[in-house]
């Protein structure tokens, strides 16, 4: 019998999602992704000074700091074709890749493994069997039957008391949970390890940035960091050697516990490498800039059109025409005046509420497209585009992912199983683990160009007369991310922000096609809907932040909220 769920709000992402799905005989036929608020930093930034932009756009949301504060600085360096000194593309290079670590860990330990971990289950589990599995996939220390005793005596502790705290509201004992309670109980403990291993990864970025989330150390020009080894109060030997203890601790975690988890996952749940896929036009920007121009980088950036790898065109550095002129927003079915297609450098954002509206107006996400077509974009689609272009790193951290799922699987897994709800996850694993490499090799970077006497961390910007426009694009942990900013006399004229959520999150554009999490939803069985867990898997598995692609309003009385920013 078919019936209409909504999901709403969505938990354990960031922000405010409404999911709808229309379920017929066991799986959903149609879908609508909306975004509830509406946030305003674009009308808030108008002008303003070019080099203030970075401050308040990091504020759009308390997860996805660093990446708008550097996608920012970036288009301001763009529009003014500025050179940025290798130093400083060092450490924002280095703030990058640890800032994706912590973003990537708590993803999956955090906010989307309790989808296909069930805890309570873990309560019935042998901590002896369990830590034998777990030995038997690697060499983490954590995996003793010491530590699986211990961490189940405190899950005990949580369900005795009637309180699950973090674990709340999980669907435990539902039909699509297939693990068994000692491969629950290996999870459990690896969430609580995962609790202290991010700290790591936010203690490079709080060292390099001043302080995290909200860095300060950016400039439109470079960085804030002096450096001089020898005076305590700059970027000194004792920090960058911490720095490097703390890179070495990430990068056990992830090859011997991140990965090996994911692999497991992907082993048990074979059958979800069927649902999922979506939208397979795949969108990733060059990461990691390695001159001075924008114009080298560590990791390659493209297109991939229908999911097939044979039709991968790179994208050349900050400076892409291909890039530039082909993205656009469409707000036919978002919640702005008229139902225009624009250019971000011609966006608007003025709001028009008209209430939830199946074949109208239904989301304060916009429906971004790249050459007209929805794209998907985040970790799937940046390690399809990189292993496309032949980034070693990446083929190999792929090939050891499916290799622990083929061992744990008994059977051959074929790259086009990424394709998946499943596949958004290991692709996650294998750019922590490119991601690793080059947080290390940054690190080398920087400390081989200091030791050759270079200190350089900041060019000044000069704003000419006249009118200038630039993109910051940067490949942030939810996949591209663009700020589009329009300079005039050295003001703001016009500012938009294209994130990774607005890609993934959009609703129909406007020739009607569905946005990626739209499309992903369509074919997903859901065995209960009065408890739609497979819904939930498939979105989690995005890692949606909505407070980047939404804005707000005030239901009650139909107005905005006014702002003054002085």
């Amino acid at each position: 019998m078919a019936r209409r769920i909504t999901v709403d709000p969505v938990t354990r992402i960031e922000g405010h999602l409404r999911v709808d799905c229309d379920i017929d005989q066991g799986k959903v036929t149609n879908a609508w992704s909306s975004g509830q608020m509406w946030r305003g930093i674009e009308v808030i930034l108008k002008g303003r000074d070019p080099r203030e932009a970075w401050l308040f756009t990091q504020r759009i949301c308390g997860v996805c700091t660093t990446v708008h504060a550097l996608a920012s600085v970036r288009a301001v360096e763009n529009a003014l074709d500025m050179e940025i000194p290798l130093n400083a593309q060092y450490i924002r290079n280095m703030i990058i890749t640890a800032h994706a670590l912590h973003d990537h860990i708590v993803h999956f330990y955090h906010l989307s493994a309790l989808d296909w971990v069930d805890l309570v289950s873990a309560l019935k589990a042998d901590p002896n069997e369990a830590s034998k599995i777990g030995e038997s996939l690697s060499n983490w220390t954590g995996n003793s039957r010491k530590e699986m005793a211990a961490v189940q005596a405190r899950l005990k502790t949580f369900v005795d008391s009637g309180q699950l705290g973090i674990y709340a509201n999980g669907y435990w004992g539902h039909p699509a949970m297939k693990l068994s309670p000692e491969v629950n109980l290996l999870a459990a403990a690896h969430y609580l390890q995962a609790l202290q291993i991010q700290r790591k990864a936010n203690q490079i970025v709080s060292i390099l940035g001043s302080k995290t989330p909200h860095i300060q150390n950016l400039a439109v020009g470079g960085v804030a960091n002096p450096i001089n080894l020898n005076e305590p109060s700059t970027l000194t030997l004792t920090e960058l050697t911490h720095i490097k203890t703390l890179i070495d601790e990430l990068g056990t975690f992830v090859n011997e516990v991140y990965m090996v988890d994911v692999g497991a996952i992907g082993a048990f749940y074979a059958d979800w490498t069927q649902y999922g896929a979506g939208v397979t036009n795949y969108l990733c920007v060059p990461e990691l800039p390695l001159d001075t121009r924008g114009t080298k980088f560590e990791l390659p950036g493209g297109y991939i059109t229908n999911g097939d790898i044979s039709t991968f065109k790179p994208l050349a550095g900050f400076h892409d025409a291909e890039f530039e002129k082909n993205v656009s927003e469409s707000v036919k079915h978002a919640w702005y005046e008229g139902d225009a297609t624009r250019h971000p450098y011609e966006g608007e954002t003025e709001p028009k509420y008209t209430d939830f509206q199946d074949n109208g107006k239904y989301s304060w996400v916009k429906a971004p497209t790249f050459k007209g077509k929805p794209a998907q974009v985040g970790p799937l689609a940046n390690v399809l585009c990189m292993s496309a272009a032949g980034h070693e790193p990446t083929k190999k951290h792929l090939g050891r992912l499916l290799g622990i799922v083929e061992g744990l699987a008994g059977s051959k897994i074929p790259l086009t199983a990424l394709h998946s709800t499943i596949g958004r996850h290991a692709a996650r694993a294998v750019r922590a683990g490119v991601y690793y490499e080059a947080l290390n090799n940054q690190w080398n970077l920087l400390m081989e160009n200091i030791g050759r006497g270079d200190t350089d961390t900041f060019n000044p910007p000069v704003f000419p007369k006249g009118e200038q426009s630039g993109v910051g694009m940067h490949e942030a942990p939810r996949g591209v991310l663009s700020h589009w900013i329009v300079i005039k006399d050295g003001k703001i004229k016009n500012y938009q922000c294209v994130v990774p959520s607005t890609w993934n999150a959009g609703p129909r554009n406007a020739q009607d096609e569905l946005g990626p999490y739209e499309a992903s939803l369509v074919g997903n069985p859901v065995a209960d809907p009065d408890r739609p867990l497979e819904v939930v898997r498939t979105i989690h598995s995005f890692d949606p932040c909505l407070a980047c692609a939404i804005h707000l309003h005030d239901p009650k009385t139909g107005q905005r909220v006014t702002v003054q920013a002085l």
